[in-house]
């Protein structure tokens, strides 16, 4: 199903977060690796796009939001992904011949 790793995520987190200040609010952001939000997030994510579209009387404003998010996504995968590339400076340095 898709979400249901965000939101198993979300539902740990706030097992996590549980003891926190009741004077903080906590909401949960779970996302999966290619986008999909949990239940809380999507929540969250339509109040601020909302409130920013608001704001700012653009009504684009919301879209722009989560292109953001989506683009901050994409670019910790490709720092995941990067960080496990062996350079080539390393490989000679392991290298056994």
């Amino acid at each position: 199903m898709v979400g249901a790793a965000a939101s198993s995520a979300e539902q740990a987190k706030r097992r996590k977060y549980e003891n926190l200040d009741n004077s903080l609010i906590f909401v949960p952001f779970g996302v999966e690796t290619l986008g999909p939000r949990g239940p809380e997030a999507r929540a969250l994510f339509k109040e601020l796009s909302k409130r920013v579209i608001e704001s700012t009387g653009d009504p684009r404003a919301g879209s722009y939001l989560g292109q953001r998010i989506s683009l901050a996504i994409q670019r910790g995968n490709a720092a995941s992904i990067l960080g496990t590339v062996i350079s080539r400076t390393f490989k000679i340095l392991f290298s056994f011949k």
